[in-house]
């Protein structure tokens, strides 16, 4: 997930950040329309303590799709107020006005298989921006803002526990799925992503072709043998700080907020370094870092909402509070793991997890790429995803023998 076993002792910002890591219908935009207006401010960006808003956010998803060549449609689904008769939180907030849920649509071949995109904890749709070309030309690609995230909307967080939080996430895609008609269709989630589409999967199997995790997180726990540093740590007044600040649900984004108008420049430093001088395998030019460093920044910014999610489903150090791993023989959707060979969410999970299942599972690991392995190497990437789903888009494939470079772990 977003939280980061790997450098949790530098700080609770810089541990995070790695996963920031990371035409709506007329009834739909005049909704959207009117929720914008309540955000927007007479007062200049420059004179605002938080220089962002709705509208902010959703200015710079298009200018950072505008690198995009595929043609696209932008809309916001109706996914209600919550199910009749549900006992989740993720519509329980002070309104009871519809949610939405911001969707990104690509123009692709007839009878395409379609693939369902999510993002992971910090992160947006946009985050794929180098991948929607290549992978549009043998998809029905639809990337999602997860309720709470992004450009969709940000009802109150009211969740007190695991189960509700996962709730949050499972139902509000389940009543997008609902909305969009869509069923067979290939899952692809990155991260904190991969968590709740491995987590949806588990609950509605029948709607999932094939699911596709990407340096999936959950599924590790506390009880592992290779907690024993965690305790270790903790022990230490920085571990105390550290993990008080985690389990009063302290978010990078609450961070961000605080800095106000020095909050563009933090999150500019951060994207420059993580994929530029630091970066694993292919730098980002110029304009596309400054398009996503904008992107990056209003996401953050925005309302607290889905990412209040964090100490409800991960403990401090980024072990699951309901591993994945436990699930593993309940298994029905045959998985592939995709990982960076520098992502810092370990693969071992994942062949754990392959002795559990009952189902086809394959993992792959990608070169010169770190957990942003879809940015670090997009070319990689997208062979994996192709490899993958071989059968989905042609039993005679050319890819039906491993791309040159990619590891089978």
């Amino acid at each position: 997930m977003n939280l980061f076993r790997s450098r949790v002792s530098s700080s609770i910002v810089s541990t995070m950040a790695e996963e920031l890591g990371s035409s709506a219908s007329a009834s739909a935009s005049t909704a959207t329309s009117s929720s914008r207006a309540k955000t927007s401010s007479f007062w200049p960006s420059i004179l605002r303590w938080i220089p962002t808003s709705t509208d902010h956010v959703i200015a710079a998803e298009k200018r950072l799709l505008s690198v995009v060549k595929t043609p696209y449609v932008v809309e916001q689904v109706n996914i209600g107020s919550g199910p009749p008769g549900s006992k989740t939180r993720w519509f329980r907030s002070k309104s009871d006005e519809p949610r939405f849920i911001n969707t990104v649509t690509f123009q692709s071949k007839e009878d395409s298989p379609t693939l369902v995109m999510v993002h992971g904890y910090g992160a947006s749709q946009g985050f794929f921006f180098r991948n929607f070309d290549a992978l549009a030309s043998r998809f029905k690609i639809i990337a999602i803002d997860q309720l709470g995230w992004g450009g969709s909307s940000r009802p109150d967080f009211t969740c007190k526990s695991t189960e509700e939080t996962e709730a949050w996430f499972i139902d509000s895609f389940e009543e997008w799925r609902k909305a969009k008609n869509l069923s067979n269709f290939i899952l692809l989630g990155h991260s904190f992503g991969g968590y709740v589409a491995a987590k949806y999967a588990l609950k509605h199997p029948e709607h999932v072709q094939q699911l596709i995790l990407v340096g999936s997180a959950g599924f590790s726990s506390e009880s592992d043998s290779k907690s024993e540093w965690l305790t270790r740590f903790r022990a230490t007044w920085k571990g105390a700080v550290l993990n008080h600040l985690w389990e009063s649900n302290f978010t990078p984004q609450k961070v961000i907020r605080g800095l106000g108008p020095l909050g563009p420049d933090m999150v500019r430093r951060y994207t420059t370094a993580r994929f530029g001088a630091y970066s694993t395998g292919e730098v980002l030019a110029g304009e596309e870092c400054k398009l996503l460093t904008d992107y990056v920044y209003h996401t953050l910014a925005a309302k607290a909402s889905g990412e209040l999610c964090l100490k409800y489903i991960f403990s401090f150090g980024a072990f699951a509070r309901k591993p994945l791993l436990q699930s593993a023989p309940e298994w029905k959707v045959p998985t592939t793991f995709i990982y960076g060979f520098q992502d810092w969410m370990n693969y071992e999970g994942a062949q754990q997890a392959r002795q559990l299942m009952k189902v086809p599972c394959e993992i792959i690991r990608v070169p010169k790429a770190g957990h942003f392995v879809f940015i670090d190497n997009p070319t990689g990437f997208h062979s994996a995803v192709f490899y993958a789903c071989r059968m989905s888009i042609s039993p005679n494939l050319e890819t039906e023998h491993l791309p040159e470079g990619l590891t089978l772990a």
